[in-house]
């Protein structure tokens, strides 16, 4: 007869069968221990520093004014007489289109010219005496005819004249008298203001229109400068024919650097015209120059949330060009002894109520505050915190308000 004393002997498949049991009282253990004395978390100190708010923002250089030029003919080019690059004055010859024919009808036109006034000078001076003289002779053929008129009236009513003969001389006093009205009217009409001098006049006129024409036309084969200017794009060669509607030439005006940049539109509350601006091209990284604001737009670019401001470079570097890429950076305020935070440590920054989670004397409670000037990664605390007390940050994990928790100092990387 065998006899169970109740002793269990332990094997290596007992101990693996209990292993999830041991797991779990371990780790009710672990957190029966965390509510009573807390988790650890990362916090953060609120502490005074100075803090620089400064928006920084990328756009490109523009020229102030950019001028496209074009033919107003169609034509062959015969010449062009500038590159890109080339800095030119105003009336300088840029493009010369074949003019050949252009010239032709000036040449016609000065004749054009040239024989209208010689019909007005024929009017002025030959008509009008040819009139004068043609007055005179009707002048005197009337006072021929109406002497003889009244001569045969007188021997008709004595007898001795036929009645035919008085009414010959009556038909010839009718004549004369018709011829002096057409001389009196062909005189009147020679004079300056009369009707053959107006004819010649708006001949005359209409020639001289014809040559201003023809002129503006060979004009129109020279293509000048408007203005001192820099020529940015050429895009036309000897031998191209050229018409109405294509741009051949892009000038800028050689004169002030602009810069234009478009900063989001939050920020349009802390700029000002005349701030000054530090910007460097993409270009030249290392290379710092100064810039003034001039401009801001008065709309918001609402597709992308942006403001477009304007700054002048009162001494540009020699490098920059047109439509370069550029950064600026624009100090919009500052404060010697704010009360900051890491920006990240901040909840719902980008809303109206902002807040952070605080962890005083063992618990973590949620705060409101008031925030003020951001600077780089950092944010001013106006209103909600004193100096020196802890803010859990975001990245510390879920963590629910009224948690007891034992704190440690954020990483050298999230420290303010």
């Amino acid at each position: 007869m065998k006899l169970n004393y109740g002793v269990h002997i332990w094997t290596p498949r007992s101990y693996r069968s209990c292993l999830p049991i041991l797991m779990a009282l371990c780790a009710l253990g672990v957190l029966a221990a965390c509510s009573i004395v807390g988790s650890v978390v990362p916090v953060q100190i609120a502490r005074r520093k100075p803090i620089t708010h400064k928006v920084v923002a990328t756009g490109r250089v523009m020229p102030p004014e950019r001028a496209q030029l074009g033919s107003t003919v169609v034509g062959r080019v015969a010449a062009v007489h500038v590159k890109e690059g080339d800095r030119v004055k105003a009336g300088q010859l840029l493009i010369q289109i074949q003019d050949a024919e252009a010239k032709a009808a000036v040449e016609q036109a000065i004749a054009g010219v040239a024989q209208a006034e010689a019909r007005a000078g024929v009017v002025r001076q030959v008509n009008s005496r040819l009139a004068a003289d043609s007055l005179q002779q009707a002048r005197n053929n009337l006072d021929q005819a109406q002497r003889q008129h009244h001569r045969v009236e007188s021997l008709h009513a004595s007898g001795v004249a036929a009645q035919m003969d008085l009414d010959d001389a009556r038909l010839k006093l009718e004549n004369a008298r018709s011829q002096m009205q057409s001389a009196e009217t062909l005189l009147e009409s020679s004079r300056p203001s009369g009707s053959d001098d107006l004819v010649a006049a708006t001949a005359l006129a209409q020639a001289k229109a014809a040559l201003v024409e023809a002129h503006v036309r060979l004009d129109q084969t020279r293509i000048v400068a408007p203005a001192d200017r820099l020529v940015l794009t050429r895009q036309v060669h000897p031998g191209d024919i050229v018409q109405p509607g294509r741009v051949l030439m892009v000038l800028a005006r050689d004169s002030e650097t602009e810069l234009s940049v478009q900063p989001d539109e939050k920020n349009l509350a802390f700029l000002r015209v005349g701030q000054v601006a530090t910007a460097s091209a993409d270009a030249f990284p290392d290379d710092r120059f100064e810039a003034r604001v001039i401009r801001i737009a008065p709309a918001i670019d609402a597709d992308r949330g942006t403001v477009e401001i304007k700054l002048v470079v009162d001494r540009p570097p020699p490098y920059l060009r047109a439509d370069m890429t550029i950064s600026i950076n624009v100090e919009v305020a500052y404060k010697a002894d704010a009360l900051a935070l890491p920006s990240e440590s901040v909840r719902d920054i980008g809303t109206d109520h902002p807040w952070v989670m605080l962890a005083a004397d063992g618990r973590l409670s949620k705060q409101p505050v008031k925030l003020g000037i951001r600077g780089d990664g950092v944010v001013e605390v106006i209103d909600g915190l004193v100096p020196g007390q802890a803010v859990v940050p975001p990245s510390a994990g879920p963590l629910r308000i009224g948690a007891r928790v034992r704190t440690r100092p954020a990483e050298a990387r999230d420290a303010l």
